[in-house]
């Protein structure tokens, strides 16, 4: 399939699991564009999509540079894990970041964010099923990290993000989705005006019917559209 076909095909999967869904909600397609060329992003733009996603801060940065005329279409997430020292770079470019997962970088992000007068927009990462290679915040600890973040005015939390183990158990992914999903509106509940609920990225090329299924409005979608990763490759 040419691009055109994958985007056709993946808008066409979230409405089918849209449909599956209680939630009845939105959901918004994040293009997974790390590790390929700049030609995945112009796919994007020609496909009438507008978030692309990226993991490493040197790559963001310099696709940034490459689409300076066409930014203002385009929403960058930072999807990938974040060092503390790298915030000051993307802190004024990323219409969100999928992985606040720890106290270092919510003071970093909070300090960066004062200084250009920005509430940067966060997903605060769980790590639902406590894998030793995945980052994120406990389940126990999430309420206390969720009310550490209220004493930084310039981090604005707007919701969760996890990453689902990846086995071929369905029923087990689901349940991880269904746990973040309870945890959002156990959140949302305690009714915090310094933060937001409004999102839960989780899913992607794997698993991402599911996660809609189970209330996710954030999906990461990278390989089904553009291909197999080459990792043996850097662009930039």
């Amino acid at each position: 399939m040419n691009y055109s076909d994958r985007f056709k095909y993946v808008r066409e999967e979230i409405e089918k699991a849209k449909e599956k869904s209680p939630y009845h909600q939105e959901v918004k397609l994040v293009s997974v564009t790390k590790n390929h060329g700049p030609e995945v992003i112009q796919a994007v733009l020609d496909n009438g999509e507008h978030c692309v996603g990226e993991s490493r801060v040197q790559e963001l940065l310099q696709k940034y540079e490459i689409f300076e005329n066409a930014n203002e279409k385009l929403e960058y997430h930072l999807i990938g894990s974040l060092q503390s020292n790298k915030v000051k770079y993307i802190a004024d470019k990323v219409e969100l970041i999928h992985s606040l997962d720890r106290l270092s970088l919510l003071k970093e992000i909070n300090k960066q964010g004062k200084k250009i007068n920005r509430r940067v927009p966060c997903l605060i990462q769980v790590n639902i099923s406590k894998e030793e290679t995945k980052a994120g915040v406990f389940v126990e600890d999430l309420e206390a990290f969720v009310e550490k973040c209220l004493e930084y005015p310039n981090v604005h939390v707007q919701g969760l993000m996890t990453i689902a183990p990846h086995v071929d158990d369905e029923e087990y992914i689901r349940k991880i989705f269904r746990e973040l999903s309870n945890l959002r509106e156990k959140i949302s509940k305690k009714g915090y005006n310094e933060l937001d609920m409004k999102y839960l990225s989780m899913g992607m090329t794997n698993d991402y019917t599911l996660a809609i299924e189970e209330g996710a409005n954030i999906v990461r979608v990278g390989r089904l559209l553009f291909g197999q990763r080459d990792y043996s490759k850097r662009y930039f």
